[in-house]
């Protein structure tokens, strides 16, 4: 059970969440709050104060006063008019990332929101009614309007959301699990949808993933370096203090656990080589760098995660409604920019080792990783296919950041664009896991062709484990099935977790 309070919310809490169905609870103090800044909205409502969001309208029509005797349409019209996106429904593990994150969010008591709003929020994620939310939309700032507006339309019993798997209304979803849809009062609306939740809910399950990702690179590295018969030398601790980046430090560290006390090392530890190429010796500086980003990503989404993100911001000890712009999205659009093309430099290093071990100029292994050459192809199409999706990493890594288009009559006259900047990660991660795992492949045949010589206990760890699901390659066969199969062991973490049984956990 993980309990709300707006200010102590984890990565990995979010992740044990949306993942793994871990219940939520709201904290005693986190009700109080927000019943003071409610109280304060509902005194300011019956002074006839004006303020932004609760008793005008909105965007642009912000100048328009609304009646009291309105308030509770106005609130129910937003939720409508805003529920207009498109595109692919979220996967369920952002939209319940997205659930808690809001719920957290306005838990800080900041909002104006009733503490029975939010708590129907929860209520539905811990009855795992998940709200169909389209992917498409929204544009960054006033954060994510247009996805949340699909979460909040499923409170007041509108809108679409699968139960047990099924999809149906939210109404009849509420029936079966005996909960209610709520009215909302001033301001609630707004509260539901005025805030980054979509950004933030790609960048801590998306970071979280890339991390784990890149311990299994350097495990396909590490596998690649002994297929080529490199040297681990470029690892050394002396090196690396040198130049004492975290990340690559780390990443040394890691690299020179993995190839230890290798007999394929051993055999070659005098020959003519005097160094090797980058993708082998570099290996901890373009891990390390891409590490490094991570870390830098992951602090700017544990800050957004605990933060306050809807406007106008309500400030009981300063009796106070004050209107500001903590819902826009640029510092998280910049981080996740900045996360995919660090993610994305991950696949195009792979990729260079994939071809080197295929070449046989350059690999001292036969050619595409074939004895029978000619007659079969070996790995030559796989390499081609690591290319190819390399190359469209490359396209997708343009900033969407760097953009913005006006909207709402130019009151919103500069956004984010970080939602674009998040789902397009989608795309990103599934192509660079996939090479990867065409790398694992092609180390894991390289070694073939150096037995009876074995590698590091780390390296034979993950062989033993890819030899599990995918046999070594005498003959031309179909590789469609043996990529998917070790793609789904890099999703599994099965060949981290074998590692991880013979060296120290990876940093």
């Amino acid at each position: 059970m993980i309990t709300l309070d707006g200010s102590h919310l984890s990565i990995a809490d979010v992740v044990s969440i949306a993942r793994n169905f871990e219940s939520v609870t709201l904290a005693e103090n986190a009700r109080k709050n927000m019943e003071k800044s409610q109280l304060l909205v509902m005194e300011l409502l019956h002074s006839q104060k004006t303020a932004y969001g609760v008793n005008t309208g909105f965007g642009s029509l912000s100048s328009d006063k609304i009646s009291e005797e309105d308030i509770e349409a106005l609130q129910v019209n937003l939720l409508r008019s805003h529920s207009c996106g498109v595109g692919k429904p979220l996967p369920v593990d952002v939209v319940r990332a997205m659930m808690v994150l809001r719920a957290n969010s306005l838990a800080k008591g900041y909002s104006g929101i009733r503490p029975r709003v939010v708590q129907l929020l929860i209520d539905i994620l811990n009855a795992r009614i998940h709200p169909v939310v389209p992917s498409k939309g929204s544009i960054g700032a006033s954060g994510d309007l247009v996805p949340l507006a699909h979460i909040g339309l499923c409170l007041i019993g509108e809108g679409k959301v699968t139960y047990h798997d099924e999809q149906m209304s939210s109404i009849a979803a509420f029936e079966k699990a005996q909960l209610h849809s709520v009215s909302l009062g001033a301001k609630e609306g707004l509260a539901l949808i005025n805030g980054t939740q979509l950004m933030s809910a790609l960048g801590c399950l998306f970071v979280w993933d890339a991390e784990q990702l890149l311990k299994h690179a350097q495990i396909a590295g590490a596998m690649s370096l002994e297929a080529l018969k490199g040297t681990n030398q470029a690892f050394r601790k002396e090196i690396h203090l040198l130049r004492p980046h975290m990340g690559q430090l780390a990443c040394a560290e890691n690299l020179w656990k993995l190839t230890q006390n290798s007999a394929i090392h051993d055999s070659h530890k005098h020959c003519s080589k005097v160094q090797d190429a980058y993708t082998l010796r570099c290996m901890p500086q373009v891990f390390g760098a891409s590490k490094d980003v991570f870390s830098f990503v992951k602090n700017v989404f544990e800050t957004e995660i605990n933060s306050v993100t809807d406007n106008p911001l309500v400030f009981p000890d300063l009796s106070e409604i004050i209107s500001g712009g903590n819902f826009h999205g640029q510092p998280l659009a910049f981080a996740l920019d900045f996360l995919a093309i660090a993610l994305s430099e991950l696949g195009n290093f792979s990729e260079r080792r994939i071809a080197r071990l295929v070449d046989s100029t350059l690999s001292d292994l036969p050619a595409f990783l074939t004895k029978y050459h000619g007659l079969h192809s070996g790995l030559m199409l796989p390499q081609y296919v690591a290319a190819s999706l390399v190359n469209e990493n490359k396209t997708l890594c343009h900033p969407n950041s760097v953009d913005s288009i006006s909207s709402s009559a130019n009151k919103e006259d500069h956004v984010s664009m970080g939602a674009n900047a998040g789902l397009k990660l989608f795309h990103i991660f599934e192509n660079v896991r996939t090479i990867i795992a065409i790398e694992l492949l092609a180390s894991a045949q390289g070694l073939e062709f150096l037995k009876p010589l074995t590698p590091s206990s780390g390296v034979q760890a993950a062989y033993d484990e890819i030899r599990k699901v995918v046999s070594k390659i005498e003959a031309d066969r179909p590789l469609h099935q043996d990529i998917k199969l070790l793609t789904e062991l890099i999703e599994k973490g099965l060949i981290l977790s074998q590692v991880e049984t013979v060296v120290d956990p990876l940093k």
